[in-house]
């Protein structure tokens, strides 16, 4: 198919990757001398550039396009799980961050090494890098599909690819030469690119609409699309933001992503102190609700759009959300369908900024793990190295994980069309699945004295084991019962912990010899 692109677009396009160019060469000036300033920048990063690069991070081309898509089937309720990330924030920068800083961690699994030793770091940061080798490439290719769809016109493989290339050098452009600082600096222009793309398209579809806000508001609330708060008990995967599900098994996700994934920790851990960490990680959630709340109007509108004559005269029901076979979110359908030149290219970069602020970020963070926690300790046993050697070693690394994730991007994309297994559904899960072993293991280093080197494998592969054999696509042919997601982590994560208490202490082996 020809392109839906217009001249505008293009001219939007062609601007946007040209800022791209300079800003990359522009914050790659700065020379790096040490692994620690390539991976926290020497601890110099200001606090408010630090929390947008967090919420910045925390937004993907999933949340872009699958935000509108939530409140245009249900309604606000998804609010509720960044109220659940407020709390879990809180926790994070009173329990967590104090303790990072303590240690000058460069990585959140360092804090294992001090309680339980070397391989316990290892083995935490190994589990981290599959996860996200898997997660990250499965989103990797939802940002693409959704490039190649509005570049292209179509979803052919060889099309695919460039997108994917194109987001991973796009991405590559800012972690090779500048680190994290770079990350942070160039999160704010992506951050302000999908902000202002969400702002543009939420403006162009009010006007569009024909009417005043108050009978839009009316409208919404008559039909229950304003709901914040879902009080059901039912334990259900039907039961998607429930009151408990927030406060338990959302909370405890929260936790793990804002505190346990080096992806979003690493820029807290490039303040210049404890407290500008704790306040940025604040910030940054403070700053995120009103951009969720952003997506989430526009697919409240789209609902208006489409599903009332009395708003809108293409109103129809709902259309068929279908491209070339594939199921599409209602804001995709939009653009591809109706929405005007100029604006189609605003919102196309403000998807490719979505995607490249947390695929740049991820690269960072699974190169510090894979040098600091793994490759610098192995190395410096071997003989005293020069610093230098460890910072060409982390660019290194951005390389072959950039590789890495490209080819699980490629991945999902034939398996999806090929094969009835759904490996999306399992990459796109499987950081969580694994931040219940991960939960496990640091509950039970902070708060008791139990556990030990050898139960930690366990423990990670536990929790882990029990979240995934409980996915319908694994154990759903054997039973019409289905636990949703929050309680399959609260109960992944109590296994985990309670694998971990299985073990004694080194203290109490002590105690038991003598």
């Amino acid at each position: 198919m020809e392109s839906a692109f217009g001249t505008i677009d293009w001219v939007v396009f062609v601007a946007y990757f040209l800022l791209i160019a300079i800003s990359s060469v522009l914050l790659s000036r700065k020379a790096i001398t040490t692994s620690r300033e390539y991976f926290v920048g020497g601890n110099t990063m200001p606090t408010l550039a630090v929390a947008i690069s967090v919420l910045a991070t925390s937004q993907s081309a999933a949340t872009f396009l699958g935000g509108p898509e939530y409140s245009f089937r249900l309604d606000l309720t998804f609010l509720g799980f960044y109220a659940s990330a407020f709390l879990a924030v809180i926790f994070v920068a009173k329990v967590l961050i104090p303790r990072f800083y303590a240690i000058k961690a460069v990585t959140v699994y360092e804090l294992l090494e001090i309680r339980y030793g070397e391989r316990a770091k290892q083995q935490a940061g190994v589990m981290f890098l599959i996860g996200r080798v898997f997660a990250s490439g499965a989103r990797l290719y939802i940002g693409a599909l959704a490039v190649s769809m509005i570049l292209f016109s179509d979803i052919e493989a060889g099309h695919v690819a460039i997108a994917i290339v194109t987001l991973m050098l796009g991405a590559m452009a800012y972690t090779y030469f500048g680190g994290v600082r770079s990350v942070i600096f160039s999160d704010i222009i992506q951050a302000v690119t999908y902000i202002g793309a969400g702002i543009a398209v939420l403006a162009y579809l009010y006007y569009s609409l024909n009417s005043d806000l108050s009978t839009i508001l009316s409208a919404l609330a008559s039909e229950g699309k304003l709901n914040l708060v879902d009080l059901r008990s039912d334990f259900s995967s039907a039961a998607n933001f429930t009151l408990w599900g927030l406060l338990s098994g959302w909370l405890l996700l929260n936790i793990a992503a804002y505190g346990l994934d080096q992806d979003m920790t690493q820029r807290v851990l490039s303040c210049k102190n404890q407290k500008e960490g704790e306040r940025s990680l604040i910030l940054s959630i403070v700053f995120t609700i009103p951009v969720v709340l952003l997506f989430l109007a526009i697919g409240l509108l789209l609902y208006l759009h489409y599903s009332h004559p009395d708003f809108s005269a293409v109103a129809n029901g709902g259309p068929e959300q279908l491209f070339e076979g594939e199921k599409i979110t209602i804001f995709m359908y939009y653009i591809l369908n109706e929405m005007p030149e100029g604006l189609r290219g605003l919102v196309t970069v403000g998807a490719i900024a979505a995607a490249l602020s947390s695929t740049n970020s991820v690269l960072g963070a699974m190169s510090s793990v894979a040098i600091e926690d793994i490759y610098k300790p192995w190395r410096l046993k071997q003989a005293t190295i020069d610093e230098m050697h460890f910072v060409k070693a982390a660019r290194m690394a951005v390389v072959v994980f950039a590789l890495l994730l490209s080819i699980m991007a490629m991945v999902s994309y034939y398996w999806q069309r090929y094969s009835d297994l759904p490996l999306l559904s399992f990459a796109l899960g499987v950081m969580a699945f694994a931040y219940t072993g991960l939960l496990g293991v640091f509950f039970s280093a902070i708060f008791t004295k139990r556990g030990n080197a050898q139960t930690i494998i366990p423990a990670l592969v536990g929790g882990f084991l029990t979240v995934l054999v409980l996915q319908p696509y694994v154990l759903g042919y054997l039973t019409t019962f289905k636990l949703g997601f929050a309680w399959q982590i609260l109960l992944g994560t109590l296994v985990s912990f309670l694998i971990m208490q299985s073990g004694t202490s080194q203290e109490e082996r002590v105690k038991e010899k003598s």
